[in-house]
């Protein structure tokens, strides 16, 4: 007979960070927070103290650091993704993170978050939920204004700059950006969050949470030297303006190139792209030919599968994939081989274990606004995309030798996906939420 594997315990407790970890924490984060001569600026800040809820931005790991000196001396307790815990899950708890699988409903949390409250304590969030893909804002869930009026404490952004530019998640070497910047301010006080409309608080979470690495990069003439600086962004830039052909863009040291027409850029040490070759047949009239703002490229690609969602015919068709599964914190398992379809009714991912048992995951456009993605996930397993219910969390691998795929363009899918099936069924779409 099979045997289960012990699932996560999702429903303990949050433990406060132990007093003795704090200097840890403090010495783990200070010498960064230096190196990079980060500049914490702090607005209506004079007299807030724990408990409150901390919004932040994110971009790298750094972001951890940063919101660890900024609410110095105090603690805190972190929601932090399941896979963050492998192999040191008492360590994390001990330090006071909450585990979430992303994008999932879980009231859980909820309870969870109210008692960090009552301890008196630091709530720090990352409402993104995943790594920003090219250093701009990622969609924010609609329930989080109704999240600050159920907990009823003060709310606090933390808006980081720099650290995608520094580190960003498609190649994590640190380039030794600085000065980093970020921004810590009040936004509500318990009185002004009780007297606040929840549609009010959505709207003022999402133009506090408006940030473009990039721009604020060459608004301060910052230069990040590093040679290979360009390496990995092609799997952002997965589509050519040039022929518009998918999944054929590679990058080498600083040069973003198209392996269909030969078109070129190099990414320069100031963050931009400038083209040096353009294609071998010229560009067609609906093609923009190039860009040289790494976040416009990104919202060309999402604009192009807007239209293939509207048009009705998304679909990345049946793609090999072989799946892991982390049921807790100790380690994957390797699940199987199947298939995953990615098209206009969500995910489907089909296969069979290694005891020859069928496994089935479906996530349907409604159950999902948005989705997480890894790019050669740990550095040896490659793309995947991460699918959870409450009691697992599903790696999917497409096979790289076998199709043809974009996992940043499945995560751009998922978020269009869930605007129109907001629009058809009569909810408006508001700007930045879902």
């Amino acid at each position: 007979m099979k045997q289960e594997p012990v699932r996560f315990d999702m429903k303990e407790k949050p433990r406060r960070q132990k007093p003795y970890l704090l200097p840890l924490a403090w010495a783990l984060s200070l010498p960064d927070v230096l190196l990079h001569r980060t500049q914490i600026t702090k607005t209506r800040m004079e007299g807030v103290k724990p408990p409150y809820v901390l919004l932040c931005n994110h971009n790298a790991f750094m972001d951890f650091k940063v919101a660890t000196m900024a609410i110095f001396p105090h603690r805190a307790n972190y929601i932090v993704a399941i896979d963050g815990f492998i192999g040191r899950e008492g360590l994390l708890r001990d330090v006071g993170c909450i585990c979430k699988r992303k994008f999932t409903s879980d009231l859980t949390l909820i309870r969870q978050l109210h008692e960090v409250v009552k301890n008196g304590d630091i709530v720090v969030i990352y409402p993104e939920a995943r790594y920003s893909l090219c250093g701009t804002t990622a969609v924010l869930p609609e329930s989080l204004g109704k999240l600050c009026k159920l907990l009823k404490v003060p709310v606090v952004s933390l808006i980081c700059h720099g650290h995608h530019v520094n580190s960003p998640f498609w190649n994590l070497h640190d380039r030794g950006v600085k000065p980093t910047e970020a921004e810590m301010t009040l936004l509500y006080t318990p009185e002004e969050l009780a007297a606040a409309p929840v549609d009010q608080i959505n709207r003022k979470l999402v133009e506090t949470f408006q940030y473009d690495d990039f721009a604020w990069q060459k608004e301060r003439g910052i230069r990040t030297p590093y040679k290979r600086r360009a390496e990995g962004l092609h799997h952002v830039l997965y589509q050519c303006p040039c022929c518009g052909t998918e999944y054929e863009m590679t990058t080498q040291g600083t040069t973003l190139s198209c392996r269909t027409c030969g078109a070129s850029w190099e990414m320069t040490e100031y963050g931009e792209l400038r083209q040096l070759q353009k294609g071998s047949d010229g560009t067609a009239s609906d093609l923009p030919g190039t860009f040289s703002h790494i976040p416009d490229w990104y919202e060309w690609e999402r604009a192009n599968v807007r239209a293939e969602v509207e048009a009705g015919t998304y679909s990345t068709g049946e793609l090999p994939v072989h799946v892991d599964s982390l049921p807790n914190a100790k380690r994957f398992i390797r699940l199987g081989n199947g298939t995953m379809v990615h098209d206009m009714n969500g995910f489907t991912v089909r296969g069979t274990d290694f005891d020859g048992d069928p496994f089935e995951m479906i996530k349907d456009v409604p159950s999902l606004y948005s989705c997480h993605i890894e790019y050669d996930y740990l550095g040896k397993y490659g793309d995947c995309v991460d699918l959870n219910t409450l009691t697992d969390t599903w790696y999917i691998y497409p096979e790289p030798d076998r199709c043809r795929f974009s996992v940043t363009k499945m995560a751009l899918a998922t978020e269009e996906l869930y605007f129109k099936y907001r629009r058809d069924n009569g909810k408006p779409c508001k700007p930045g939420l879902a």
